[in-house]
């Protein structure tokens, strides 16, 4: 919402000398949120003044069409002569008023306007549009015309208001009364302690039975509807220049003059207004819902299908808006038209002004499914004040009689479903008890009735919500209402105490030491955003069946496009990779370790916990049933150059063995045995892919996968080629290596060293192989490593031959050669039982 300063102090006589960045520091102490202050007209010197065209002289042999003006800009110019200007604009014609800077002025953005010579001529000074002004889109994209009343010579800067100060405020879902001049004021008046002018404060007249015709046929979805006529519009009426620069400072383009009323009302009240043209209108106005698949075509020509849950205005036609969204192109308000032959001029003479309001829910279903954000219902999202239609009508309809010579009938319609104040019952103290400081009944009475409550009783208040105010719902928002107005830095800051001999849980513990890990070997962490879409798993290629597509969706996601929160690590991991690719990194190497969801077989129900005591163990674990499961999962990607060259060797690119082997540091890290084999899964090339196992309990588990991505996979995600990845679950790789990391044991005696060469069949993996021979040499094998693999036609067609460097040691004497043959030989016997593996030269 932006909202002039200017404009601002209509309702609040805010002191002389307060600037908008004083007023912006006043409203963030007041809980809204001022992005920027923006002044308008910074560094703009004059003269700057209205002038009357009175020649026109086009100059030709030019690439673009230039004219040579002489202007009548009074005595501006200190001479009262006309002014020659050459200006390459055609919007203008002899006769009309523009604006003109002088020699001598300065334009914003440090322009500083001279005499100079160009297209042969000499032009002393420039005929201005809206965009050298700063003005912004006033929708001629041309030089600036002015009404005809000002006479040549008058001040321009003052005339259109050029120089202001324009906060920006970022309005939350929970302030929707913000959206408004009226909103706005009002937390000003409350932050200066100020009285505030409140521009609803309207004569209203009573409703009557010969208004124009209304038919509400879904009193849920609109509890109320106000409209009005007006007669006898002026087609050439044109907005005056106050209310054009009004809506250009806070952000709107002028239209027309119907059009830019009904905007500056809703902007200064709040109250989302749209004006029919009343001839083109067929019977009485009705509100119901949509058909479901029915057509309608909106103000912006596009024509679209509605859903059965969509609010509509209509008539005997068929609809003719979108409720709380966007008006029907069939009853739009005509543009004014001049006959070429006779000079009459015709346009929209009557109109019918709907002020109504709308369920919030649905206004927000309907611009959400088409995608059709308006300003109107971005505020009947946030929460419409309905006491406000009729002042709304009332404004619109005064300021089109007065501005476009029409006459308003006298007929009013207004149309209201039964309805009480809301009531919200607290005890005076409840404040204190939230805030942990005292305000006392006084102070809490009164900070309430400034926002416009009504309160009653002593100890136990009772308190009347004003109508402006949907969020306010219970004691807890009156309690925050309290507590933003004495201020939030007022509040005492206390810091928790911590009982002693508690640090880091051991989960907490082994989270620190995987991160530790991975930057250590030259992984960079990176958070990503825990929400997908499920198209993604399509990418991933993961199957139907996969539990990893059960998901949790959101009820109000951030994106459309990302509704569910994520069962894997991976689309956000490969999402960051991609983006740091298409940037010029492509040596990447990424981490990330964090919650996955899991759907629940039933969804549960959360239950609110309370604010002013403890929750009960009850309560917690009730709310903690209600949530998904969330196991921490941890999850790498690399693409690029693992090692980079340089005078020191070639270097080598990543791949599926560095993937691999980041999973078996994070399982040295757990202290658990990780065993490695062949897998296949989703998004892995079948043959380049690990499946990583631990034993829990005595049970074998897959916790994840590591290796090269599909090509496929790749490639529907834009990823560089052989991108590899890894992800397990590091809650179950905590579970299989118990509370504590045992520390390495260093030894006194020798080791003893024999290496092993196996023949084996081709189809036989490494890791079953590894696995015989760790168990077939006993407790004397210290570690195992495969150093070598060979084919060729030495060990035989369909054959591989495994190398192994085998370590052995004990921990009470040097071992003799005997002993460590014996070990040896035990490996390999059982490596050939179960592998039908073959010492090699055997």
């Amino acid at each position: 919402m932006r909202v002039p300063l200017s404009w601002l102090r209509e309702y609040v006589d805010l002191p002389a000398g307060e600037t908008g960045r004083d007023v912006a520091a006043k409203l963030v102490d007041a809980g809204l949120e001022v992005e920027t202050v923006e002044t308008l007209g910074a560094g703009l010197k004059g003269p700057l003044v209205v002038g009357q065209v009175l020649t026109i002289e086009e100059l030709d042999g030019f690439r673009k069409p230039i004219r040579f003006c002489t202007v009548d800009v009074g005595t501006a110019n200190g001479t009262g002569e006309p002014q020659e200007i050459v200006c390459g604009a055609r919007n203008f014609s002899v006769g009309d008023k523009v604006v003109v800077v002088l020699p001598g002025a300065v334009l914003p953005g440090d322009f500083a306007i001279a005499s100079r010579k160009t297209y042969g001529k000499t032009s002393h000074g420039m005929i201005c549009s809206g965009d050298e002004l700063g003005m912004g889109d006033d929708g001629t994209h041309g030089i600036i015309v002015l009404p005809p009343e000002y006479e040549p010579g008058t001040d321009a800067i003052e005339l259109l208001q050029l120089v202001d100060e324009v906060l920006d405020i970022d309005i939350t879902p929970d302030r929707g009364y913000c959206m408004s001049m009226r909103g706005v004021a009002r937390e000003a008046a409350t932050a200066y302690g100020l009285p505030l002018r409140d521009p609803a404060l309207l004569d209203v007249p009573a409703p009557n039975s010969y208004g124009y015709a209304v038919q509400i046929s879904d009193p849920v979805g609109c509890d109320r509807f106000t409209a009005r006529t007006v007669t006898g519009l002026d087609p050439e009426a044109r907005s005056p220049i106050w209310l054009t620069r009004r809506l250009q400072k806070a952000g709107m383009r002028p239209i027309s003059l119907a059009v830019d009323i009904t905007n500056y009302v809703m902007l200064e009240l709040g109250q989302p207004l749209h004006a029919y043209d009343r001839s083109r209108l067929d019977g009485a106005i009705g509100v119901r819902r949509a058909e479901q698949g029915e057509k309608f075509t909106t103000l912006d020509g596009v024509k679209r299908t509605l859903d059965a849950e969509d609010l509509v205005i209509t008539d005997s036609s068929g609809p003719i808006g979108l409720a709380g969204v966007m008006g029907g192109a069939n009853t739009e308000i005509a543009d004014s038209v001049t006959d070429p032959e006779t000079g009459a001029v015709t346009g929209t003479t009557d109109v019918v002004i709907e002020a109504a309001h709308f369920d919030s829910v649905s206004i927000s279903r309907t611009a959400r499914r088409l995608k059709l954000s308006s300003e109107a219902s971005k505020r009947f999202e946030r929460g419409v004040d309905p006491q406000a239609a009729a002042a709304a009508a009332q404004r619109t309809v005064d300021l089109l009689v007065l501005l476009a010579g029409g006459t308003a009938e006298a007929g009013v319609t207004e149309l209201t479903a039964p309805g009480a104040p809301r009531t919200i019952a607290m005890r005076a103290d409840h404040p204190d008890r939230v805030a942990g400081m005292e305000y006392g009944r006084e102070t809490v009475v009164r900070r309430l009735q400034e926002i416009g409550c009504d309160v009653y009783g002593q100890d136990e208040l009772v308190v009347t919500v004003p109508s402006w105010r949907p969020d306010l719902a219970e004691p807890n928002d009156l309690a925050e209402e309290v507590i933003r107005l004495e201020g939030y830095g007022n509040l005492p800051s206390t810091l928790p105490q911590v009982p002693s001999g508690r640090g880091l849980t051991a989960r907490q513990q082994l989270h620190r030491r995987v991160g530790r890990a991975l930057a250590g070997a030259g992984y960079v962490e990176a958070l990503s955003y825990p929400f997908i879409g499920e198209a993604v798993f399509d990418q991933l290629q993961l199957p139907a069946h996969d539990a990893s597509r059960q998901v949790v969706k959101l009820v109000n996601p951030l994106s459309d496009e990302e509704p569910a929160l994520r069962t894997t690590l991976l689309p956000g991991l490969l999402g960051a990779l991609r983006r740091n690719d298409s940037r010029g990194s492509h040596d990447l190497a990424l981490f990330e370790t964090g919650s996955v969801f899991r759907a629940a077989a039933e969804a549960g129900v959360a239950v609110r916990l309370p604010v002013d005591r403890r929750p009960t163990d009850e309560e917690v674990a009730t709310l903690d049933a209600a949530l998904p499961a969330q196991p921490r999962y941890a999850a790498v990607v690399l693409a690029g150059a693992r090692e980079q060259a340089g005078w020191w060797g070639k270097g080598r690119p990543a791949d599926w063995a560095d993937a691999v082997q980041a999973a078996r540091a994070l399982a040295v890290e757990a202290g658990a045995e990780l065993v490695v084999r062949q897998g296949q899964y989703g998004p892995w090339h079948p043959g380049r892919c690990a499946e990583l196992v631990v034993t829990v309990d005595g049970v074998e588990q897959v916790i994840g996968h590591a290796g090269e991505l599909h090509p496929r996979v790749v490639k529907a995600m834009g990823l560089p080629a052989r991108t590899s990845a890894m992800e397990l679950d590091l809650d179950r790789l905590a579970a299989a290596g118990g509370e504590a990391v045992q520390a390495p044991r260093i030894s006194t005696f020798p080791v003893a060293t024999q290496d092993v060469a196996l023949i084996v069949d081709s189809s036989v993996p490494a890791s079953a192989v590894e696995d015989a021979l760790r168990k077939g040499a006993g407790e004397l094998l210290e570690s195992l490593r495969l150093f070598d693999v060979f084919t060729g036609e030495q060990v035989g067609e369909g054959k591989k031959s495994l190398a192994y460097a085998l370590r052995f040691r004990a921990a009470d004497r040097t071992l003799t050669a005997e002993e460590s043959t014996a070990a040896r030989d035990g490996a390999v016997a059982l490596a050939g039982e179960r592998t039908g593996a073959v010492l090699r030269g055997a």
